[in-house]
């Protein structure tokens, strides 16, 4: 769902440009959704040259990764009122080499080949996973996560690059909770050079 502050749109899962696109003359919009349908608005946000121009609300349905991240309210009439009524706060966009956009949680599992972030060689080998967020702490963009699991425990290593490249096996992608068509050998994580306008707080 779509809404403006006077205008609700119901629109199909992860919506495109054909339901998206109308709406995007607005000062505001409002997602009401999942974690991958903000992704789809943001994607024609990106592609209309909208970012800098469209603030952003966000009222996520069920477990959201971009909430969690961002500190959205958990309950659904404090979400709705902070989405039409709260201030702007600039967050890092995370795009992808296939033009997506990252809005919570991607992972990449499993994973084996070889990684950097931004020059630095962070994956040679195995990994559970490689798990990437935008970075809430006013860092380079990204925060990356290489995860081994152990026999004895798990080991963590994060970074906190503006890029990340991986070239690895066929191994599988899930994006804010979607999956990734098929299966992928290269896959690159990178900081938009403009931010998404997203409402936070009041």
């Amino acid at each position: 769902m779509i809404t403006q502050r006077d205008d609700v749109h119901v629109v199909p899962s992860r919506p495109g440009k054909d339901h998206v696109d109308p709406h995007l003359d607005a000062e505001r919009l409002v997602v009401a959704g999942t974690d991958a349908d903000l992704a789809a608005v943001v994607v024609r946000l990106l592609r209309k040259e909208k970012l800098g121009s469209v603030t952003l609300g966000y009222v996520p349905s069920g477990e959201s990764a971009v909430a969690a991240l961002w500190g959205l309210p958990a309950k659904p009439e404090r979400a709705l009122d902070v989405a039409l009524n709260g201030d702007v706060d600039p967050v890092p966009l995370v795009r992808d080499d296939v033009g997506g956009v990252l809005m919570g949680l991607g992972v990449l599992s499993p994973v084996r080949g070889v990684g950097y972030s931004d020059a630095d060689n962070v994956l040679r080998g195995q990994a559970s996973r490689v798990e990437c967020t935008p970075d809430t702490e006013g860092g380079l963009g990204l925060v990356i996560r290489i995860v081994h699991k152990r026999l004895f425990g798990t080991k963590v290593e994060e970074s906190r690059p503006r890029a990340f490249q991986l070239g690895c096996l066929p191994t599988t992608a899930v994006l804010d909770g979607h999956k990734h068509p098929r299966p992928v050998d290269k896959w690159t994580w990178y900081r938009h050079t403009e931010d998404l306008r997203l409402v936070r707080g009041i």
